[in-house]
């Protein structure tokens, strides 16, 4: 699946390592994302609420619908991380600038499902759409 299809088909966004600093890469990220039309549901073992939604403290705990789940958590975690999201129902895999696990591409390319690596999903916004 292309780049510009699962920005326009996959609303509703997992953030596994959303940051609760403002100042943070992975807040600004979600915020841009939320204010083009994302639902974010962020992932943080310390926080109650983030972007005014309820946050999780891991993505085994998710338990509303969601289309993509876009991580900012080192490399060596992607593969774990690409495997629960599967399992949780995730048509896409996103691992933002500097991540990048090919276990974890093959794995979602296994299944089936959409992956990107190594690419921030808000500059691909931006790129595709505008902003």
């Amino acid at each position: 699946m292309e780049i510009a299809e699962m920005l326009k088909n996959y609303r509703r966004m997992v953030v596994v390592g959303l940051s609760r600093d403002e100042s943070k890469y992975s807040n600004k990220v979600s915020r841009f994302m939320q204010s083009a039309g994302y639902r974010i549901i962020p992932i943080n073992p310390v926080a109650d609420t983030l972007l005014g939604e309820k946050a999780y403290r891991s993505l085994d705990l998710v338990d509303v619908e969601f289309d993509l789940v876009d991580v900012f958590r080192p490399s060596e975690e992607a593969l774990d991380i690409t495997k629960k999201a599967i399992e949780k129902g995730a048509k896409a895999v996103w691992l933002q600038e500097g991540i990048m696990n090919d276990d974890a591409k093959a794995y979602a390319q296994s299944k089936g499902i959409g992956f990107v690596q190594n690419k921030c999903i808000m500059k691909e916004y931006v790129r595709l759409f505008g902003g």
